[in-house]
């Protein structure tokens, strides 16, 4: 008798033993495989790759971006003809060190997994992505930053399409093994994405937000007598300049910025009320993205009114990402709701058959649309004659929101983003200046403007 319970407990132990394994080997296909696979140190995965042509990258207008080139002695050279250009957004391919942005994310697709047709020499043929991206804007945006440390997004509002995306300083992805040291070592980290990756205080940009909430609270036609300085407890906050405006409407104080007028409102509608309509816009939510990106966030465990009150001007504990001020301008410009952003409009084989297609969807409805016509009116004020009027482009309406946000540094981070036409918007356009120490409507407004005026004028 005692021997059969021995054996019993036996095939206990087995079976369970034989039960975690089976969860654990299902677990491991479905949340661990594919990034196991994807590892650039998974040498399988490379000399899988030696009877594939990794696909090419293309631009909108069909311009090359990365291409594969086999030598006749069966060597992979992976080139990238623009460069710099797209270093945050194709990122790069390296049997060295890896794989980055969509040569990582968009793999499968470049080496055409599941493909089953041969090619001469038994070389399958990887798919290729068409971008998004335009790329005279792309390098008109470029240029723009003319090298100062920083990034622009320029987005669709109506289908969340990235027009353009880059980040500085950068890198040239074609050299990147001999670089990769220097590159490593370089304290103004090259390899930050910055348009996606890179957190920083919106500032006055998140003001967008703020008055989404003032409409949505039925404040909209309160007026304040603004000293100058906002003042709580130990928190003490001067508007731009120290100027105090005296008897203002939200309409003044938003065109002018007043800091005063907005620290007060999100103070008084609480930490819970600031909280809940920053994630509306998608702060402390993950955004899918084709690309890896940052959470912006509320960095608070225990918000209290008085955070909400920095948090209300851009400031606190309040980090986005360059891509999610885009998105916060866009979602305004498409009446409220904000789309999910993509960089890969298509897929497609060898041949030139489409395999795969974005379709445009909504990723948040951030506020309705007789709130985001409110904030729309506000926007095209401060272009026509508040902070931001260094956006104007003749004979169209621009509506935006200057940003210039504090930092640990003293060096102020500079901010603006702003949409074109108004009555019909076609382009978003968010520019950081990072530690520029210049107020958003003396240098990076300018910058927006030129962007939206090349596009539209194309």
């Amino acid at each position: 008798m005692n021997v059969n319970k021995r054996i019993i407990r036996v095939l206990v132990v087995i079976a369970l033993l034989f039960l975690a394994l089976a969860s654990y080997l299902l677990w491991f296909n479905m949340f661990r495989a594919q990034s196991v696979y994807t590892n650039s140190y998974n040498r399988r995965q490379w000399e899988s790759e030696q009877k594939i042509k990794r696909g090419s990258i293309y631009s909108s207008e069909g311009e090359l971006l990365a291409e594969t080139e086999i030598g006749s002695d069966g060597s992979r050279i992976r080139r990238y003809p623009r460069g710099r250009l797209y270093s945050h957004v194709i990122g790069y391919s390296s049997q060295v060190y890896g794989k980055t942005q969509l040569e990582m994310t968009r793999d499968s697709d470049l080496i055409g997994k599941g493909n089953i047709g041969l090619t001469i020499g038994d070389i399958r043929p990887g798919n290729d992505l068409h971008l998004t991206i335009l790329d005279y804007l792309q390098e008109y945006a470029y240029d723009q930053l003319d090298g100062r440390h920083g990034a622009i997004v320029a987005i669709e509002p109506t289908t969340g399409q990235i027009l353009a995306m880059v980040s500085l300083p950068d890198f040239d992805p074609s050299s990147i093994e001999e670089d990769w040291e220097e590159i490593m070592e370089d304290p103004d980290s090259p390899f930050l994405a910055r348009a996606t990756r890179g957190l920083y205080p919106p500032g006055s940009t998140y003001k967008i937000a703020t008055s989404a909430a003032v409409y949505e609270n039925g404040r909209t036609t309160e007026t304040f007598d603004d000293p100058g300085v906002f003042k709580k407890g130990d928190v003490e906050v001067s508007n731009y300049g120290g100027e105090a405006f005296g008897s203002i409407d939200i309409k003044t104080a938003f065109e002018e910025s007043s800091n005063y007028v907005f620290c007060s409102l999100g103070y008084e509608m609480g930490a819970d009320g600031v909280r809940a309509e920053a994630e509306k816009f998608g702060v402390n939510k993950d955004i899918e993205f084709d690309i890896p990106t940052s959470k912006s966030e509320i960095q608070y465990k225990r918000m209290t009114d008085l955070d909400a009150a920095l948090v209300s001007i851009g400031q606190g504990g309040l980090v986005m990402t360059p891509l999610h001020v885009a998105m916060m301008g866009a979602a305004i410009a498409n009446g409220g709701r904000m789309m999910k952003p993509y960089l890969v409009e298509t897929v497609t084989t060898e041949n030139g058959t489409v395999i795969g297609q974005t379709r445009p969807s909504v990723l948040y409805e951030s506020a309705g649309a007789a709130c985001a016509a409110y904030v729309q009116d506000m926007m095209i004020g401060v272009v026509e004659e508040g902070t931001g009027t260094t956006a104007q482009i003749d004979g169209i309406t621009v509506a935006g929101k200057t940003g210039t946000a504090e930092t640990e540094s003293g060096e102020d981070h500079s901010w603006f983003v702003g949409y074109a036409p108004a009555e019909s918007p076609r382009i978003c356009v968010a520019v950081l200046l990072e530690n520029n120490g210049t107020p958003g409507g003396r240098t990076a407004a300018p910058i927006a403007r030129n962007i939206m005026r090349r596009f539209l004028n194309e």
